[in-house]
Order: C-alpha cells, then sequence, then structure tokens
C-alpha cells in the first residue's frame, strides 16, 4: 500500500464521520465544510454530498476524508465502531462488542485452520485476484482463460514458508500474448478482460481508505484492539505483536513491514474479489449467482489467512457492490459494458453448441463446485454480516443511485425501477453498524437479487419475449415473495416462481408461460388465466378464486396422488379453457384409473377440451360440484 505524502491525524466529526487531514508537510490544506456566507439553504445544498455514482471518481490517494472521498464517506459506519488516532496504533475502540466478537472470531477461524486452508490462503493471497475469480463461471471456466489468454504462476502452495516474496507472473511457457488476471485485451475476450480491468481501474482502490481509517490488521491487535508490541521478533525479522490470530505460515514473508502503511480496513483484496465477480457477472450473467458466491469464498480465504479481519472483509464487499455500480453507470463505459456482454456470449454459444436459450444450461452441467444452490446461499447468508449485532428498529432500505444498473443483464426484461424494487426487497434488514452508512451499499444482497422480488409491495406488471432469447426469454424468481401486491406475466416467454410465497395481490397470466413450481408459487390471492399456459410442476394450492376464461392449465397425474391443483373458495372456468394432462413418466396411472386433477369447494363451469400427452390413453372427465376428476380409458 503506497502512502501518500503526508501523515493522518482523525478526528470524528459531529455528524459520526470520520474527518482526516494531512500535516502541513503534505502540501494539502482541508476545505471549509461549508462556505459560512452562504445563506442556510444553499449551505445545506453545498454541503450535501453528491451521489456515489456520481462522485466515485474521488477515491484517490489525495483524498482522505468522508467530504472530499466517496468511498471513505459510504465506509462511514465504521467511525461508529473504531477512532482512528494519529499514527496507526493509538486508535480506540467505540464499540467494543463488536471489534472484541471480531477478534475472537478471526482467532477461532486461525486455530482451526487446517494445512490444505492455509495453503489455499497463500494462493488467493498471491495469484491475481481477477484470475482467481474465473473458476465462478465453472464449466465455462477453461473456455474463458482460453479465450482470454489469462494465466497464472500461481498454482500451488508451500508445505511452509517461502523463502522470498512471491508475487503473479506470466510462466514462461505461456502462449504468446498471455496476460495475467482477467486476460488480455486483444483476446478473443477481450472486452470481458478490459471490463473487469475497467471495473478494477485507477479509482478503484481501497488504499484512501485504508490511510483514513488506519485500523491494524489482526496479527497486530488484541482482543480489546490494544497493540501490544513483545519487544521481540519473529524468525523473519516481524515484530511479534501480542495476538491470538495466526497467520498462516505460508503467508509469514507476505505481510507488509510498514503498520503505518498496511492497514487492514477495508480489505483491498475482499474489493478486488467483489469487483472482478461483479465484471464477469455483468458479461456472463448465466453464472451470476456462482460468481457472487465464489467472491465471498475467496473473500473469506482473507480471514483464514490471518491477515483480515471480518469487518475489513466487509468494507471490502461494500465498496466492491459501489464502485462496481458507478463504473458500470458511467455513461463512459457503456459501449465497452454492451461489447463485453455481446462478446462473451457470442463466444460461449459458438464454442459449446449452444444458443443464448441454452447456455444458461450448458452453464450448470458437468463439473462445478457451485452446483448447489442452496449451498451457495448457506455459505453467502452469514458472510453478509459475519459478527455483526443488529440493533435498532427496522429502517426501510433506500436503493443507492444506479445500483440498479448491477442488475441489467440478470434481469434484461425488468425495467431500471423494476430493478432498483428487486434490490429494495431482497435487501438485508437495517441495524448492522457497517452496512447502514451513506445510501446503505452494505444493504444490497445480490445473490438473493438474482432471484427476483422479494416482496410484491405494489402491483408488478412484467413481459418476458420468447425471441429476446436468455433471460429475456425465460427465468425463474426463486425468493419468497411477499407483500400486498399482485403478479401480472405478460409477453410470449416464460416465467417460475419456485418460493414459498405469501404476496396477496393475486396472480394473473395474461400471456406466454407461468410455471407454478410450488404449491405456494402463486401466493395466497385469487389467480386469474386470460390466455397462456399455467404450467403446475407438481401441485398448486389457490388461496382465493381460481379463474380460467381462456389458455391452458397443465398438470400431471400420479398414480394415488391427490389433486394437482386445490383451490380453497371456487373455481370458474371459461368457454375457452383448455386443460393438458401429462402423465408422470416414473408413476403412470394405469388404465381405468380415476384420478382426481382439479379439488375446489365449488366449480363453476367446463373445460372447453382435455388433452393427454399419450398416443394410447384419453381422459373422460367426470365433473361433481367439488371439482374435477378424469378416468384414463383407452383411445
Amino acid at each position: 500500500m503506497p502512502s501518500p505524502a503526508g501523515h493522518p491525524s482523525s478526528v470524528l466529526n459531529r455528524r459520526g464521520f470520520l474527518t482526516t487531514t494531512l500535516a502541513a508537510s503534505a502540501g494539502v490544506l482541508a476545505a471549509p465544510a461549508v462556505a459560512l456566507w452562504l445563506p442556510a439553504a444553499d449551505a445545506k445544498a453545498a454541503t450535501a454530498p453528491a451521489a456515489f455514482v456520481d462522485d466515485y471518481r474521488t477515491n484517490v490517494p489525495a483524498n482522505l476524508t468522508p467530504e472530499t472521498n466517496a468511498v471513505v464517506r459510504i465506509l462511514g459506519g465504521f467511525a461508529q465502531v473504531w477512532k482512528t488516532g494519529a499514527t496507526w496504533d493509538t486508535g480506540a475502540v467505540l464499540r467494543p462488542e463488536v471489534l472484541r466478537a471480531d477478534m475472537r472470531y478471526c482467532a477461532r477461524t486461525t486455530a482451526r485452520r487446517t494445512d490444505a486452508e492455509a495453503k489455499d490462503a497463500f494462493i488467493y493471497d498471491r495469484r491475481h485476484q481477477s484470475y482467481a475469480m474465473i473458476a465462478g463461471l465453472g464449466p465455462l471456466a477453461d473456455l474463458y482463460t482460453a479465450g482470454a489468454k489469462a494465466v497464472t504462476s500461481i498454482t500451488s502452495a508451500p508445505d511452509g514458508t517461502p523463502a522470498t516474496t512471491v508475487s503473479d507472473t506470466v510462466p514462461a511457457d505461456a502462449p504468446a500474448g498471455s496476460a495475467l488476471g482477467a486476460g488480455a485485451h486483444d483476446s478473443a475476450l477481450g472486452k470481458v478482460a478490459e471490463l473487469v480491468d475497467t471495473l478494477r481501474g485507477p479509482y478503484a482502490s481501497g488504499n484512501p481508505a485504508k490511510y483514513a481509517y488506519l485500523y491494524p490488521r489482526p496479527w497486530r491487535l488484541t482482543e480489546d484492539s490494544e497493540v501490544v508490541d513483545t519487544g521481540t521478533t519473529d524468525a523473519f525479522g516481524f515484530p511479534v505483536y501480542k495476538s491470538d490470530v495466526v497467520v498462516a505460515p505460508q503467508l509469514l514473508r507476505q505481510r507488509g513491514t510498514s503498520p503505518a502503511d498496511d492497514g487492514g480496513y477495508p480489505s483491498g483484496h475482499t474489493n478486488a474479489f467483489h469487483l472482478a465477480a461483479l465484471a464477469y457477472a455483468y458479461a456472463v450473467p448465466e453464472r451470476f449467482q456462482e460468481l457472487v458466491t465464489r467472491a465471498f469464498e475467496l473473500s473469506h480465504t482473507r480471514i483464514v489467512a490471518g491477515m483480515h479481519h471480518t469487518v475489513d472483509v466487509i468494507g471490502g464487499r461494500v465498496m466492491a457492490t459501489a464502485l462496481a455500480a458507478a463504473t458500470l453507470a458511467d455513461p463512459a463505459n457503456t459501449q465497452l459494458k454492451a461489447a463485453a456482454r455481446a462478446q462473451a456470449l457470442a463466444y460461449f454459444t459458438e464454442r459449446t453448441g449452444t444458443t443464448a436459450d441454452t447456455l444458461y444450461s450448458y452453464a450448470h452441467t458437468g463439473a462445478d463446485p457451485y452446483a448447489d444452490r442452496g449451498a451457495n446461499a448457506r455459505a453467502v447468508r452469514p458472510r453478509l454480516t459475519y459478527v455483526l449485532p443488529r440493533q435498532g428498529r427496522e429502517l426501510p432500505a433506500a436503493v443507492p443511485k444506479g445500483a440498479e444498473v448491477l442488475l441489467e443483464t440478470r434481469l434484461p426484461y425488468l425495467t431500471g425501477e423494476q430493478r432498483r424494487e428487486v434490490l429494495r426487497t431482497t435487501a438485508l434488514p437495517s441495524g448492522y453498524v457497517l452496512l447502514d452508512g451513506f445510501e446503505q451499499w452494505g444493504r444490497l444482497n445480490l445473490f438473493a437479487a438474482a432471484d427476483g422480488y422479494g416482496a410484491f409491495d405494489c402491483d408488478v406488471d412484467v413481459a418476458l419475449d420468447a425471441a429476446a432469447g436468455g433471460f429475456s426469454a425465460a427465468d425463474a424468481w426463486r425468493n419468497d415473495i411477499d407483500g400486498r401486491g399482485g403478479l401480472t406475466k405478460r409477453g410470449t416467454g416464460s416465467l417460475t416462481l419456485t418460493g414459498r410465497n405469501r404476496y396477496t395481490g393475486g396472480t394473473v397470466l395474461a400471456q406466454g408461460t407461468l410455471v407454478a413450481g410450488g404449491e405456494n408459487a402463486l401466493g395466497q390471492g385469487d389467480v386469474r388465466v386470460t390466455d397462456g399456459t399455467l404450467e403446475v410442476s407438481g401441485s398448486l394450492r389457490v388461496r382465493g378464486v381460481y379463474t380460467q376464461d381462456a389458455g391452458t392449465l397443465g398438470l400431471t397425474l400420479r398414480a394415488g396422488r391427490k389433486a394437482p391443483l386445490t383451490v380453497k373458495h371456487r373455481a370458474v372456468l371459461g368457454s375457452s379453457a383448455v386443460l393438458s394432462l401429462r402423465l408422470d413418466g416414473e408413476r403412470p396411472p394405469a388404465e381405468g384409473t380415476v384420478l382426481p386433477v382439479v379439488d375446489v369447494p365449488r366449480l363453476r363451469g367446463r373445460f372447453t377440451r382435455i388433452e393427454v400427452n399419450s398416443d394410447r390413453l384419453r381422459a373422460v372427465p367426470v365433473y361433481t360440484a367439488e371439482g374435477l376428476s378424469v378416468r384414463l380409458v383407452e383411445r
């Protein structure tokens, strides 16, 4: 971490932000926060901070205060737990319950670390972070490294401490034109590599914030966050501090030698991992959640290594989320991000023999360490907050300006305002001290947001277009959706709902296909089909009234099972309503079997046609006042 001129001295100002000024030797004078001659209204406007996406280019070494640096500003929650001192070893703990819990977690993690985990920590400490993220592409990873000409020299870790410092370099036997990190800009995937490098560009460094907060690394601190130098040195000449956090042996010689220039908060590696992840996820949204998961996993190795606190890692993620959004939202990068997405889609579909509609399936087949979405969610969830306690009353989430761009390719069929609603309704609750900072970037939960809405707080009207391909043609919302609003599905494409949904505003299928992927998929309101196909993958419970004016209801019949559609109140069938029955392939019902289809207290109307996907059997309807059954007979 190169040191800027001068030494920072810091105090907490009245707004709870950390204010840092440079000594006169730096040649920089702090400007007054408010021009005193301005009228009150104008003064307030003059001091109102700009939105991060409009101000991210202020993140440069010369700017070390929240008033001058947008990154320092959004990380201001840390000033509530730690008061920066005049030097690196004179800070004070403001929230001991937070920092003690952090130190205990770090000490426990390094004490339980296995030899294999220590080696992994070394690899991800030394390997270029953009290259390390490529594995999140799963079945597409090898194709990416070949197409981007991306290479690394860090392929293994020593058993003990290396004799010298180690850096990632282009191997001597690498193909001509190879490059570290995301790869070469003149390669077949050069635009993607360029996008990654742009997100990790000159305004993305964590160093200014490190100098602003001067929070020592965990191996220099005690549980009470008091720096205690034992007066001795280790075998490598490093001072020994009184700390229970043990650095991985492979990294002992890789540590920073100047404590004043080696701050922990925020974690620079974490920032880099998440920036690279979100750049790849923009270009290859078919692997959005898996890339986010890998960023969390690799960031956790910074704690396992003994090199960073949990709070450092949280800070690195928060700043990366904001920086990625700002860079992607910057008009200067509009053409680049579009070219990167187009290039990735063309490259991967050509190499895999897929289309925009089938690439997602290919990208989730074969060997993939992130194949289990449930396991991914369980890995991400606790690392969003680590040891942070939740305090205070619940406050509504405020989605930062420009954040919707992070979902631009993952949810391309939604409007910008709808993507903001997705971010808002999937955001973390308030009350976490490091996440409730300026604009609340830390509350965004991108893993959850990739699965669509978390609530319908107002009516949602969504259209998917089968001709557009990819997610615009077919997508799935996997969250448990709450709220008083309802859903209207339009367009020729397909939308699948799989959550245990509790929204009460009802569901309308106007066009295309709506797939109910669970018994409670369509919430607790009425369901109406005016056109299109309502597919029920297993069973569906309608808590209100089921109305089918036209269109098709698709159900699967299984031997010995209850009715696949249960309606609580009544069902009304129009003159153009069609029923399409599929016979379960594993447990097909036998000829002559009478099976329940619709279980409802009151049924009005009849299906105009009943289809069966069998060349041998047809369905004879048996209507009663309480529903519909069918008898399977030979054609």
